[in-house]
């Protein structure tokens, strides 16, 4: 049997956690309905308790209390349980203000309560908060209160909203060994350039125009550095907002994010996350009864790079003059051949959002094994890099002192 923990609601609304020893998590939601419980979350109590106080899995944005993608993700899934178990909307709020440990996000979920409670749909009352829920969201919702299927868009959502999550986690935790490294690489190379080369400076002081030039290089700017750290800090926090406020040009971002794509390996990576985004989004939406024109709209909104984004436009301007999605996906060049004949079969099966969501499994499996053989790349070059740094600092030391026994006595 298996440790279970638990969230779960009483007749009341009171929430509790606890955790049961169950064959499967089926079995405690059956044991849980039996006592009058309505489950809201279960999982595995040693897989909850590693993520809870893993380092690794730490939210760093809850603890400026941000509400992060992983919040809204959470709420989603436990809406949808409350939902599915018959609880009207305004009644599952109520339980998920309880139970929210965010305190912003717990604001705005109350404050989206009293909106339904004064006659408001659940859809206009989160899209006063775009930066929480986005557009695709709230059409997802919206479709879902028109169609009477909110609690399958919801689910919808939520599957969504936790693939997304899953692959970014993915690609952060690929970045963290290299990052790692260019940490150490660039901590050692400051602790050299500030406490070992002075040493040797009083060293060389009489040896005058004898000591060599890659040595008098390393010497000027170990005492710049040493001297003037702050005015390097400042002028690098002036660049950083510079350079941000340049990429908010539209002129300069296109040119960048046009480079992003052209660049060999980079930008391949780039493009097969964007189609796996695409078609999940294209996919989530249509499965749930948004129209094509309307979500063609919705994910040109979710799509980061600004060449494809402009891209997306030509899309819906071709299918609104009645060209089939398969034919201006393929004129505009983001999707590869195979990706195209798939949603070609799928417009001509009746199944075009299962082909679309099919296709951005495939493609976050891709891009999952793309960044690691990149990350595996990025780990030898930056040791190299570090070791020639520190070497040509070894090295010019080095010379100095063998300098020294050419001196005229």
């Amino acid at each position: 049997m298996t440790l279970y923990s638990y969230k779960a609601s009483d007749s009341s609304g009171k929430i509790m956690t606890a955790a049961m020893e169950a064959d499967s998590e089926g079995e405690v939601v059956s044991t849980l309905q039996k006592t009058g419980l309505i489950p809201i979350r279960i999982s595995e109590s040693g897989r909850k308790t590693a993520q809870k106080h893993s380092f690794m899995n730490l939210d760093v944005a809850s603890l400026f209390h941000r509400v992060s993608t992983k919040d809204v993700m959470l709420f989603t899934q436990d809406l949808t349980a409350l939902l599915e178990a018959g609880l009207p909307v305004d009644r599952s709020l109520k339980i998920l203000v309880e139970s929210s440990e965010n305190p912003k996000f717990k604001l705005i979920v109350k404050d989206i309560l009293k909106l339904i409670e004064g006659g408001s749909d659940l859809s206009e009352a989160m899209g006063r908060y775009p930066e929480v829920f986005s557009k695709f969201y709230v059409n997802m919702v919206k479709a879902g209160e028109v169609g009477g299927i909110l609690e399958m868009v919801l689910e919808r959502l939520g599957i969504f909203l936790e693939t997304s999550q899953e692959l970014t986690d993915y690609i952060k935790s690929a970045l963290v060994y290299p990052l790692f490294l260019l940490g150490v690489g660039g901590l050692s190379i400051i602790v050299l350039m500030t406490f070992v080369i002075p040493k040797f400076a009083i060293m060389f002081a009489d040896m005058g125009n004898a000591i060599p030039l890659s040595t008098k290089m390393l010497l000027v700017s170990s005492d710049y550095f040493r001297h003037y750290w702050w005015a390097m800090l400042i002028a690098l926090f002036i660049l950083g907002f510079v350079f941000n406020r340049v990429l908010k040009r539209p002129g300069i971002r296109l040119k960048l994010d046009v480079l992003k794509v052209k660049t060999p390996v980079v930008g391949d990576l780039v493009k097969k996350i964007e189609v796996g985004r695409i078609s999940r989004t294209l996919g989530t939406l249509s499965n749930s009864g948004v129209p094509i024109l309307d979500a063609l709209l919705l994910v040109r909104d979710t799509v980061s790079n600004k060449m494809i984004a402009d891209a997306m436009n030509d899309i819906f301007d071709r299918v609104k003059e009645g060209e089939k999605l398969s034919i201006s996906l393929g004129a505009a060049g983001i999707f590869p051949s195979l990706a195209i004949q798939m949603i070609k079969v799928g417009e001509e099966t009746g199944k075009l959002s299962d082909m679309l969501l099919r296709i951005a499994d495939n493609y976050e499996k891709v891009v999952k094994n793309l960044v690691k053989r990149v990350t595996s790349l990025m780990e030898p070059a930056m040791i190299l890099l570090m070791g020639v740094v520190v070497g040509f600092i070894v090295v010019s030391m080095l010379m100095a002192i063998f300098s020294m026994n050419d001196m005229p006595l």
